[in-house]
């Protein structure tokens, strides 16, 4: 899996290393921030490989190629520009402006525009060098995950058990509960007892393989976390390596799940149906994402079945055998009382 992929027993054995030796001397910084270092170990881990990996691209030669043979050319141009302002802001050549074919940065790939609004210049000799300097790199790290909302103290979430009767309507990041709602609604921790979070956090339940897969209870840090990156697997894959990094708990891959996936050919149908019969406007790509989730659901909800947002086969063979919306099955109607 994705996650597997990322987070593996050598990453985790440098994670611990890595943690062990810098807790003590990044404290304050870390009081700072409110940002564990824990936290931005795993960070540091999953976007360079703990610097290994910074990029070897000249970002002015890869943006400007960007800039004019992608579809998204003005995202590009403004990163472009955000370069040439650290240049000239800083007075580095452009043997300096290195990172990865898309332009991120540093220790941390940070994005041109990320680093002028939050690289920070830790050690004072007048440049924020997100580079070579890793006193400035772990600094603006922390800075950036501070300014988006990071809350000190908080866990990220935990791996649940949910209810056989739970209502996969409830399913998203954004659908808040409190963690003790949750309680109340059954959920416990995968684990079998009581969750251990605090009961007040306003929390989501996420389903990243749909209703037959994991589990996971989310609070406000992991939805931090896929501000800096959107994508579900990847802020799995940080708060694992966290809280690998911290702990003492023997390495454990997750195991593959039976696999009621689609494929990108399927996908790819689902989105054509859902463009045509409901006006989803997705773009027919065959990839999963947050707008395909949201277009599943809905047809999820007129055939009746679980809305956990996931296309599944039992979704493909509603639509290969849908014929006209009257095939949509029509929602319960109240029973009339008999007449005495």
């Amino acid at each position: 899996t994705y996650i597997n992929r990322l987070v593996n027993q050598g990453k985790v054995d440098k994670a611990r290393e890595h943690y062990k030796k810098l807790s003590k001397k990044y404290k304050e910084l870390s009081q700072k921030y409110g940002v564990p270092v824990h936290y931005l170990v795993a960070f540091w881990g999953v976007e360079t490989h703990f610097g290994y990996n910074k990029g070897k691209y000249h970002l002015i030669d890869g943006l400007t190629n960007l800039s004019y043979k992608n579809r998204r050319s003005a995202f590009f141009k403004r990163e472009l520009y955000h370069v040439l302002q650290i240049m000239d802001t800083y007075d580095l050549d452009g043997d300096k402006m290195m990172g990865s074919w898309a332009g991120a940065m540093g220790h941390f790939q940070f994005m041109p525009s990320t680093y002028n609004a939050y690289a920070v210049d830790f050690d004072g000799d007048g440049v924020a060098d997100i580079w070579d300097n890793f006193d400035d790199a772990i600094a603006s790290a922390a800075n950036y995950l501070s300014k988006l909302g990071w809350k000190a103290n908080e866990p990220w979430g935990q791996e649940v058990n949910l209810p056989w009767n739970f209502d996969y309507k409830l399913v998203g990041l954004k659908k808040y509960k409190s963690v003790k709602e949750w309680k109340k609604l059954g959920v416990i921790g995968a684990d079998g007892k009581a969750l251990t979070l605090p009961e007040d956090a306003a929390a989501g339940i996420i389903l990243p393989d749909g209703r037959r897969g994991r589990a996971y209870i989310t609070l406000s840090n992991f939805r931090r976390i896929m501000i800096w990156n959107r994508s579900t697997n990847y802020a799995l894959a940080i708060v694992k390596l966290a809280d690998y990094a911290k702990g003492k708990q023997k390495f454990a891959p997750l195991k593959e799940k039976a696999n009621y996936k689609l494929t990108d050919e399927d996908i790819l149908k689902v989105q054509h149906f859902a463009n045509r019969v409901i006006g989803a406007k997705l773009k027919e790509d065959g990839r999963y994402g947050s707008k395909t989730a949201a277009a599943v659901k809905t047809l999820q909800k007129k055939w009746n079945l679980p809305q956990d947002g996931m296309p599944d086969y039992l979704l493909l063979n509603k639509i290969k055998n849908y014929k006209s919306r009257a095939d949509f099955m029509a929602p319960p109607q109240p029973k009339k009382p008999k007449c005495s």
